[in-house]
């Protein structure tokens, strides 16, 4: 943490950063600035980390990093919330501290993946493990919502993860998914491409937006991360994905991330919102309800 918010700071000169946790690590990470620099670092105490192995519900408490992480974005004492810690405590802490989007009941992990054919989103990565129909079309809402506001995608072509293109493939989640996306409006000009199977993500030649339930997505992102680290390619997957569908900017970094990629993370959830991203993702996933 210490070294990717160092990182952070030195790439981007407008950056200030809201430490929260001990004080005795923040102490160091503005003793490592230039002291010109160093006004630009403040702390919020907060002295309980959640640890791997806690409950997602454990975000949920007061005392937590995560949760002050959270309450400091909502007061207005930060603009975004960027955590290394884990994902179930996260996005609890998000919930709780931003509230959800209009018409979406799961916040979903969305991670912006190199491919062949251009960068391919895919979600949900791990927010949540249920793949109802009703949840995998409203991440799929919002992953196209964020390809037209994030990531410049004028008319976004949206896929549905599955184990066979043809009408009717896949489990019931999947085929009803399937028809209720193929029947309704998406945001801004984005259109249903259909099924698509894990190739996919590698090429993007037929979606730039693959959606599927949380547990499939960490396992294929997990996957994908494993090959890219075991080649010499100099292009890898982020290990940083945004938290999409809650009421507030917040990235999620990989509890395996290097300084790096916390440096990657943080500078996503800057971008996101100096771009108002939550706000321009909310009226796109509004007008397509209406």
């Amino acid at each position: 943490m210490v070294d990717g918010a160092l990182r952070a700071c030195r790439v981007d000169p407008d950056l200030h950063l809201l430490l929260v946790g001990p004080s005795e690590v923040a102490d160091e990470i503005i003793h490592a600035l230039p002291p010109n620099d160093r006004d630009r670092v403040a702390v919020r105490g907060a002295r309980r980390a959640v640890a791997m192995a806690d409950a997602p519900a454990s975000g949920g408490r007061a005392d937590t990093t995560v949760r002050a992480a959270a309450a400091a974005v909502a007061e207005g004492e930060a603009d975004a919330m960027t955590s290394a810690g884990p994902s179930g405590a996260i996005v609890t802490a998000a919930v709780l501290g931003f509230g959800r989007m209009p018409g979406i009941r799961r916040p979903a992990l969305a991670a912006t993946l190199p491919a062949a054919y251009g960068p391919v989103l895919l979600l949900d990565v791990g927010a949540s493990i249920e793949a109802s129909p009703a949840t995998l079309v409203q991440h799929g809402l919002l992953g196209v919502a964020y390809a037209t506001a994030v990531l410049g995608v004028p008319a976004p072509r949206l896929g549905l993860l599955s184990i066979g293109t043809e009408p009717g493939k896949g489990d019931h989640p999947r085929r009803a998914a399937d028809l209720a996306l193929a029947g309704r409006a998406l945001p801004g000009d984005a259109r249903y491409a259909g099924l698509v199977e894990g190739y996919e993500i590698a090429t993007g030649e037929l979606a730039d937006v693959v959606v599927t339930d949380g547990f499939t997505g960490n396992v294929l992102l997990k996957g994908v991360e494993g090959v890219y680290g075991s080649t010499a390619s100099d292009e890898t997957p982020p290990r940083a994905a945004a938290l999409l569908g809650v009421g507030g900017t917040v990235v999620v970094c990989h509890g395996a991330a290097s300084g790096a990629d916390l440096a990657s993370g943080i500078a996503l959830a800057a971008d996101l919102h100096r771009r108002a991203a939550t706000a321009a993702m909310c009226a796109l996933v509004g007008d397509a309800h209406e």
